[in-house]
């Protein structure tokens, strides 16, 4: 059997992915991948995820240049899920998020609504040309 028939992919052959900084911890980011992104991700030792919105494969920091090097990939208890622990390349600062920042998580509830409690590192205009 093949490893990757260990993931219970749903019904759109897509498993969801959460990519944490090796270092900090920080959850960077959450994506969808699917068999062909998960074995180019193993092989190349690179995030590579499933756009949805474009129907194809999206290498991480292809635009940006702001790259995830991946040094372990892990599935949960249910192996729905699977977890990179990555560094974030491309930015000192290790922008992952298309805003500029460095997780996608940045809002954060205050009250009764979202804030953002994480600065942009860099102007997304910068970013994408």
């Amino acid at each position: 059997m093949n490893w990757l028939d260990n993931i219970k992919w749903d019904d759109k052959g897509l498993v969801p992915v959460i990519a944490q900084e090796k270092n900090s911890g920080d959850v960077l980011m959450f994506a969808w991948m699917n068999r062909e992104a998960l074995q180019k991700t193993a092989e190349l030792k690179r995030a590579v995820y499933f756009s949805r919105s474009r129907n194809k494969l999206w290498f991480k920091g292809e635009e940006s240049g702001h790259v995830q090097t991946v040094h372990d990939i892990r599935i949960d208890c249910d192996n729905d899920v699977v977890l990179l622990k990555v560094t974030q390349e491309g930015h000192e600062l290790g922008i992952a998020c298309h805003t500029g920042r460095h997780s996608c998580f940045y809002q954060r509830l205050d009250g009764e609504a979202w804030h953002a409690c994480e600065p942009v590192l860099k102007d997304p205009e910068s970013i994408y040309k």
